[in-house]
């Protein structure tokens, strides 16, 4: 007997799962609400990306990453590049630095040059234990402060981690953002030994390898691509649809999917689809609403996680001369709106423009700011080009175009206990033939999100076999 698997959500996550499982001959049903899959991959018509910019290449064991596992099987490493700029700059104390390297996630060890950035507290000695205790989880910001002194947090650990998560270090676990330094936590005596122990073990990020990667024509390409074998395979898609409801019967599951209101197209009024097996490819908050009548204690444990709002205001300029960077960060005590920029024409040589423009980008909004992505659009272009005139030491011309994309509940703020978390929902979710997938769970980036769905199919396949 074919089975059938609803994947709710398709964005990278849901498509990853539905192509795993299709794969291996399930018959596969995606819905989404949105009108487009993809989620936080969007690139624009000209292939400049509204979205998620880059994935990486490795993963700490020296494998492919999930992101080029599904880049091989949908056949596009002819489209792979790689940047071609030098390192990323930080913006303290009124000058662009290098950004300090032996760190992990800016937490640094015991060789990182902080001079011009920092200055190191005394706190980080032996106290005759390991930092963490079994199990123990803390937010980035507590530890590090206590270890190494306010100022690594305010001008590098909080910039690294908020260029991934929009978040602050204080508010963000060690165990969820950096599982690898987490767990030599629990063995080293100081945090620079662990970071040292983490950054050794890894090998994501060999000399003289491409650390990360792209798709030329942008990675909606990577979206399409799967589409198209999605479809190719049989897999029914649905835009446009959201899932109002969930239903356990005894054989599986009833989904509820389609518009609420009456004067919706006939197409897109509610429908019925039963499925022996349901992804759940989607943020946490739509998810456990829509556990909540099935499994309420699951719900519980996940409808608690926020998320940080997004702006990204893409700039075509003419006639200016950017660093030699890929671009550069901003800690939150700079008086900045900006949080980072990317000089993409630096950056990636398919950006590079032939009539002497450039085109960057700059990202706005942190955890808890709504105010900034409150403003109009030519109020937030206003701000970033009179921050980037000051990081660029020139008066910036008016760009010959500008966008501004706002991402609502863009990035998940993973909380200490968030690992733990996500593993009792998932042991109270162990008897139904239901899965959570995505970054809401498993980690940010496309990666995480691939390894995420594959993880989580195949823990399906397995219990079907």
């Amino acid at each position: 007997m074919t089975r059938h698997v609803a994947v709710i959500g398709g964005g990278i996550s849901g498509l990853a799962a539905a192509l795993r499982l299709s794969e291996a001959g399930v018959a596969v049903t995606v819905v989404d609400q949105a009108d487009r899959l993809g989620g936080k991959l969007h690139t624009r018509a000209d292939g400049v990306e509204l979205g998620a910019e880059q994935f990486l290449m490795r993963d700490p064991a020296w494998g492919p990453s999930g992101a080029m596992r599904l880049v091989s099987a949908l056949k596009l490493e002819h489209l792979l590049e790689h940047p071609v700029a030098g390192g990323a700059g930080l913006w303290v104390a009124g000058a662009l630095r290098p950004l300090p390297t032996g760190t992990v996630m800016g937490v640094p060890g015991p060789d990182t040059d902080l001079v011009g950035v920092a200055t190191l507290s005394d706190g980080d000695v032996d106290r005759g234990a390991p930092v963490l205790a079994p199990r123990e989880d803390r937010s980035v910001g507590e530890l590090v402060r206590e270890r190494l002194g306010d100022e690594v947090v305010t001008h590098l650990v909080d910039p690294l981690l908020g260029g991934v998560y929009a978040g602050r270090a204080d508010g963000l676990s060690l165990q969820a953002t950096m599982p690898v330094l987490h767990r030599f936590l629990g063995r080293e005596h100081t945090v620079r030994a662990a970071v040292q122990r983490a950054a050794g073990t890894s090998r994501a990020h060999q000399p003289g390898t491409p650390v990360f990667g792209t798709l030329r024509g942008g990675l909606g390409t990577l979206v399409e691509a799967a589409r198209a074998e999605l479809e190719r395979r049989g897999v029914e898609i649905h835009l446009g649809m959201p899932v109002r409801d969930l239903a356990r019967t005894a054989t599986g599951w009833t989904l509820t999917v389609g518009a609420a209101t009456e004067d919706a197209p006939r197409a897109a009024r509610p429908w019925r689809l039963d499925a022996d097996a349901v992804v759940l490819a989607v943020p946490a908050r739509p998810a456990a609403r829509l556990l909540a009548p099935t499994a309420p204690e699951a719900a519980e444990q996940l409808g608690g996680l926020e998320y940080a709002n997004v702006g990204l205001v893409t700039l075509t300029l003419p006639g200016v001369d950017l660093p030699a960077l890929s671009g550069f960060l901003v800690p939150a005590d700079q008086g900045m709106t900006i949080k980072a920029a990317t000089f993409f024409s630096t950056k990636w040589a398919h950006h590079r423009r032939t009539d002497g423009s450039v085109l960057l980008r700059a990202s706005v909004g942190r955890h808890g700011d709504h105010a900034v992505l409150q403003r109009p659009d030519a109020e937030i272009v206003a701000a970033v080009r009179a921050d980037l005139a000051k990081v660029l030491g020139t008066a910036l011309p008016e760009p010959a175009s500008a966008t501004v994309t706002r991402w609502g509940g863009a990035l998940p703020q993973y909380a200490p206990g968030h690992v733990e978390r996500v593993a009792n929902a998932r042991e109270l979710l162990a008897e139904l033939p239901l899965v959570l997938v995505g970054a809401a769970f498993d980690g940010v980036g496309i990666p995480a999100c691939v390894n995420s769905a594959e993880l989580a199919a195949d823990l399906l396949l397995r219990a079907w076999n």
